[in-house]
This record gives C-alpha cells, sequence and structure tokens, in this order.
C-alpha cells in the first residue's frame, strides 16, 4: 500500500474553478427573461380583455323598472341604494336600522319602566328578575294527597253553588 493521498478532484485545479462564468450568457438570460415576462402580460391582460367583453355580452339587461341602473355592477358608487331607486325605499340602511333595533332591545331588557301604569305593571331587567327568582324560588304545585283533598274540594263547593243558582232561579 502506498501512503500517497489521492484527492476527489483529480483534475488538479484545486477543488474550485479557474475561470468567471461569462456575463454575456448572464446577461442574454436576464434580457430574454424580461422580454418572456413582458410577453405573458399582454397574453394575460389579452386574455381578460376577450373575457370580459365575452362576459358583458352573455349578461341579462337591466330591469326595465329601475331607473339609473349602473352598467357594471362588480363596481357599485357610494350613492348607489339612494339614487338609483324610487321612493318609498323600505329599507335604506338595513345594518344600522338592525343596530338600532338591538339597542332598543338591549334597552329594553335591562332598564325599569312601567308597562301599565294603571294596572301597577312593571317592567325590570332580567338580572333583577333571574335574582328575584333565585331568592324567592319558582311557584310550585301541590303534589300527591293534598291535590287531591283540594280539587275534591274545590267541585263540591262548585256543586253546591250549581244547586243554589238552582234555587233561587225557580
Amino acid at each position: 500500500m502506498s501512503d500517497q493521498i489521492h484527492p476527489a478532484n483529480s483534475t488538479g485545479n484545486g477543488g474550485y474553478e479557474r475561470r468567471d462564468a461569462g456575463t454575456a450568457g448572464v446577461l442574454y438570460f436576464l434580457l430574454g427573461l424580461a422580454l418572456f415576462g413582458v410577453f405573458v402580460y399582454f397574453v394575460a391582460a389579452g386574455m381578460y380583455s376577450y373575457l370580459e367583453k365575452r362576459s358583458d355580452a352573455q349578461q341579462t339587461p337591466v330591469n326595465p323598472l329601475m331607473p339609473n341602473a349602473p352598467t357594471d355592477t362588480r363596481h357599485v358608487q357610494k350613492t348607489y341604494p339612494q339614487s338609483a331607486f324610487p321612493n318609498p325605499r323600505l329599507e335604506e340602511d338595513e345594518r344600522g336600522q338592525l343596530d338600532h333595533i338591538r339597542i332598543n332591545e338591549a334597552q329594553t331588557l335591562s332598564t325599569y319602566d312601567w308597562v301599565d301604569q294603571k294596572a301597577g305593571t312593571v317592567r325590570i331587567p332580567i338580572d333583577r328578575a333571574m335574582d328575584l327568582i333565585a331568592q324567592r324560588g319558582l311557584p310550585v304545585r301541590v303534589q300527591g294527597a293534598e291535590a287531591s283533598a283540594n280539587q275534591s274540594s274545590k267541585t263540591q263547593s262548585e256543586k253546591g253553588k250549581a244547586e243554589k243558582s238552582k234555587e233561587t232561579k225557580k
């Protein structure tokens, strides 16, 4: 065996290239890449233009009852609903109206107010009502023997009232 070391690169260049890449080749590549990018841009623009014209040709006509209808429905003007629809306009600002309704409901559910002042009926907030129910408890029906005794006494008193009304009519 010999003790001589054999490098992996047997060309004798020391493991690196001795000459630079040609700048002309790199510049031609970049120029070709730029020309190809411009070509792709114009092909895509032409395709979108063709598809736009085709879409416009296939679009259904606008309703004749709607005056001042926009031709391009993808871009809506800021004043579109107010200027395009005739009166009466039922909902001009759905979100605003819905927010107003929800605010009024929340205020109704969280404040005290009279429902019927003559009858003495009051509206109280939900949180307060839940606290009162937790303190007092829910009304409970009578069950078991007490319920049957109450039912029998009610039916007997009703029978007695019916008999009295018959006697008074005679």
